[in-house]
């Protein structure tokens, strides 16, 4: 029945709107703690909080792809999913990053070596952003895939070219961090540690609206092309 697919559909939509919402506030808590640290207001305890922050959102934002491949990529009825279908390499990196700045950021918190402690954090965070790039890309393709019978909507194209941009600014964004965070850890600069965290609550800002756009393009273009069945 058309409404059995309609509230099952809807369930990926409030998925997404709600991880892609995460995101961004996440992100721009992430930014905001950033900058506060900049301005020397006890840089030390809100960078902790800003990475133990940012920890959470990865964890969220690697919860909420994972969900969204489970419902658009492999729907109700799907026989078996191989590993490399599912495309799980660099979600588990997210949620790797996202403990290990917590636990991270939590050290640091009490006292414990923050300086280095958060430049570990951002490399981590950098790292994960890098690996996990493809991911939206990956997860892209294969909605794409899975309706190759049907014309693409301008939706879709619009959630696809979205995915393709931010795999693109998420691999540099990481590929900055990981160069900043090292620097801070080498060279003891307190700086480069806030200015990190800020291009990682910008790329994950960026990155939750793209996941957003995809799979919401991705469910309306079901739902339509789907037909009634008495």
């Amino acid at each position: 029945m058309t409404s059995t697919y309609t509230e099952s559909a809807s369930a990926p939509v409030a998925g997404a709107a709600y991880g892609g919402l995460a995101d961004v506030i996440g992100g721009i808590a992430t930014i905001v703690l950033a900058i506060i640290a900049l301005t020397g207001v006890h840089p030390e305890t809100i960078m902790s909080i800003a990475v133990i922050v940012f920890g959470a959102t990865l964890l969220i934002q690697g919860g909420t792809v994972l969900s969204e491949y489970e419902a658009a990529v492999f729907p109700v009825g799907t026989a078996g999913a191989s590993p490399q279908q599912f495309g799980l390499g660099g979600l588990s990196t997210l949620f790797l990053a996202g403990v290990a700045g917590i636990v991270l950021g939590v050290l640091a918190l009490i006292g414990i070596a923050a300086e280095t402690l958060t430049a570990i954090s951002v490399i981590a965070f950098g790292s994960a952003l890098l690996l996990s790039s493809n991911s939206l890309r990956h997860l892209s393709r294969q909605t794409s895939s899975s309706r190759s019978s049907a014309p693409r909507t301008g939706a879709e194209l619009l959630g696809s070219e979205m995915a393709s941009g931010s795999a693109g600014v998420q691999m540099l964004a990481g590929l900055a961090v990981i160069v900043l965070g090292i620097v801070a850890l080498v060279v003891k600069q307190n700086n480069l540690t806030p200015a990190a965290l800020i291009v990682l609550g910008a790329a994950v800002i960026l990155t939750g609206t793209a996941l957003t756009g995809l799979v919401i393009g991705f469910v309306r273009t079901t739902t339509r092309g789907r037909p009634a069945t008495p």
